[in-house]
Order: C-alpha cells, then structure tokens, then sequence
C-alpha cells in the first residue's frame, strides 16, 4: 500500500470517528432524521414545503448535475427508449348513453399494433363547437380490482369515492376514461392468465424487450390525450390529467413526456423507491423505471413536469406512501420549481392523520386547482 492510500484511509477514519464534524452533526443519524420530520408535521397544508431533513442513504449518482431536459432525455430512456410513430386513432364509437346534464360515449381507439385502448368520454351538454370546454384524463386506480377500470370514475361502478370523471363533468369539464392494460375490458385475452398474474406477465413481456410496463402506459395514455386534443368540443390547449393511488403514479409518469398536459394532479401515490426499499413494500408494476435510481428518485420523475402546474395530496398516515421520505420528495419537487421560476405551480396538501382515501379536502384542492388553471386560459 503506497503512502498516498494510507493517507487517505488515516483521514477517513477520522471522519467516522467524527473528529471533522462539528458538535450539531454528531448526534445519530436516525435521531437527527426522526426530529426533523416531528417538526415538520405541524406544517402539512397546501403549498407549504417541509425542509429536507437527510438525503437518501442510497444517494443517486449525482442527481443535479444535468438539465432538466437532459434528465427528460434519461427519462425516457430508462422506460425503454423513444416512442414509436403514434397509429391514427381510427375511433370507433361503440355507444352513447344520454345522462341528466351529459353524455356518456363508449370509444376503442388505436394503441401500439394489434391493441385497441378501451375508454369512457364524458362530455357536458355545455361544450360544443361554438363554446369550446377545457378537458381532463382520469386515470383510474389499482387497488387489486382488475375487472374496474373506466367504469369506476365514469360513476357507473365501484366505490363512489372515485366518481371523481362523473363529479368533473359536472363542473363543465370534458372527461376521458381509458382502461390501463390488465383492466376492465383490457384483460388477457385468451382468458389464461387472471388478475395479477396477467399484469405480472405484461410487466415480463415489456422487459425482454428492453422496456418496462411504464413506457407502455405512458403510451396509451398518451393516445388518450390526443382523442381529447381532437374533439372540436375542447380546448386543446387547457388540458389536465387527476389520478388516485395508481392513477396518481400515472399521472406524475406521463407528465414530463405530455406537453398537452397543463395542469397534472396526483392523489395519494409518491412513493419513492428509497422508501419502498426501506419498508419491503410492494407497490404497481408501472411504479419501477429501470435505471433511474442513478438519476434520482421519484419526485425526480414528477419534478420534469416543471413549469407546468402540478398539485400532489397525500395522507399523513397513508402506508403505501410513507411519510417522512414523501415529504423529503416534495421538497425536492418545490426547489425544481424554485429554480424554474415558477414555484407557485408547485402545491401540495398533506392531511394529517388521513390514509390511502380522496377525501372531501383532498377533492376540494383538486377542484381549485383545475379551476386556477383550466378554467382562467
């Protein structure tokens, strides 16, 4: 071992012995962590962000160095790699169904080759092609519920929590349902494979080619946007996307790559990989970017949408999104706002002693938010 090595290893012995540090870092680590987030909890309201108490102790390999549209570019390659040529919609109407004040159509449109994208369009008697009206994508939530997809936030089934489609159309909004793959009428198709063991062998296929079932999501989803874009009844350019638990995670996934979207809306889902790692959890197949833990984490991913208006809520006690690192995440988020300029269209709402619900204040911040920003264009 030559002199320069022993050098080097005397002075980071020294460092572990705490003989650099000064006194106020030399208290335990998960102490220190532990106090922060105690006095932060009393902060949790819209737009209020919580100070990062301690970086992650599985550090991404130099998380701020790149731009953000260099991030953008890492991104998309970490699903899987560009996208292809989107198909033309070929739309097909299936049936309409005339409710008080709306209409319900029922639509297939173009995927990738050989998939039909299945999905739900809620349209207010209101918009029209004189009277344009702004538009939402909802994407609906996982919960183990594989024969739910549309119908749920449509209102035409599941837990009325979640006909937030039905409660958007009635404020005027022109509304999209599409089914994520693995759900309602997206099923496997030979009848095989059921529930999760289906997602599992989607998420499997998208890997041995060399992308993960995020890349594919985020397709589709994108196709959604695009039947919205062109409706003559809508106002392409004031469009946003709400989603809960999944649906959330669908959100924050296909905002940095969808600039149609102005205003995107997340209830329920930020779970970061160092918080699942931490807690064994296990969470949806569409929530892993392979490779991204050497750029950052997910509010990384969610922090691409910036400048354009993002709106996060979360439950203080909601397991699946744990706590301490979400609010650490969020932080993260309103300082790439900061940066942007832009640090207004960055809120969030932490309810406390709340878990994994939209609940009437949640929904509140989702109605002002969609309003200050679809609705002022």
């Amino acid at each position: 071992m030559n002199h320069k090595n022993t050098k080097s290893i005397r002075k980071l012995s020294e460092i572990m012995e705490n003989k650099t540090f000064s006194p106020a870092t030399r208290q335990n680590r998960r102490s220190f962590l532990k106090s922060q987030v105690i006095l932060g909890l009393g902060a949790f309201t819209t737009g209020m962000v919580i100070p990062q108490a301690c970086a992650s102790p599985q550090k991404p390999d130099k998380p701020g160095v790149m731009t953000q549209d260099e991030l953008r570019l890492k991104y998309q390659e970490c699903l899987g790699g560009p996208f292809p040529e989107p198909p033309s919609l070929n739309i097909q109407l299936r049936e309409t169904i005339h409710k008080d004040g709306y209409r319900i159509e029922s639509l297939t449109f173009e995927g990738l080759p050989g998939d039909r994208i299945t999905a739900l369009l809620l349209i207010p008697d209101s918009a029209t092609t004189t009277n344009p009206a702004p538009a939402i994508a909802v994407w609906h939530q996982h919960n183990g519920e594989y024969h739910l997809g549309k119908s749920e936030p449509a209102g035409l089934a599941g837990n009325p929590m979640h006909h937030t489609a039905l409660a958007l159309v009635r404020e005027g909004y022109v509304v999209i349902c599409p089914d994520a793959l693995c759900f309602e009428e997206r099923q496997d198709p030979t009848g095989k494979l059921k529930g999760v063991n289906y997602e599992r062998f989607e998420f499997m296929r998208e890997v041995v080619q060399g992308r993960s079932l995020a890349w594919r999501d985020i397709f589709d989803m994108k196709q959604s946007i695009t039947v919205l874009c062109e409706r003559p009844y809508v106002r392409e350019n004031l469009i946003g996307c709400y989603g809960h638990s999944m649906g959330s995670t669908h959100a924050w996934l296909v905002g940095p790559l969808e600039p149609r979207l102005k205003c995107v809306i997340g209830n329920c889902c930020l779970p970061t990989y160092e918080a699942i790692e931490e807690n064994h959890l296990l969470h949806c197949f569409p929530n892993f970017v392979p490779g991204w833990r050497k750029y950052g984490d997910t509010p990384e991913i969610a922090s691409l949408i910036a400048p354009r208006a993002l709106h996060l809520n979360l439950g203080e006690k909601d397991a699946g999104s744990p706590i301490e690192s979400a609010t650490r995440g969020l932080n993260r988020i309103a300082e790439v706002y900061r940066k942007e300029g832009v640090p207004d269209n960055f809120t969030y709402f932490i309810e406390p002693d709340t878990g994994h619900v939209l609940s009437e204040a949640m929904w509140k911040h989702v109605k002002e938010c969609f309003a200050r920003h679809l609705k002022t264009g």
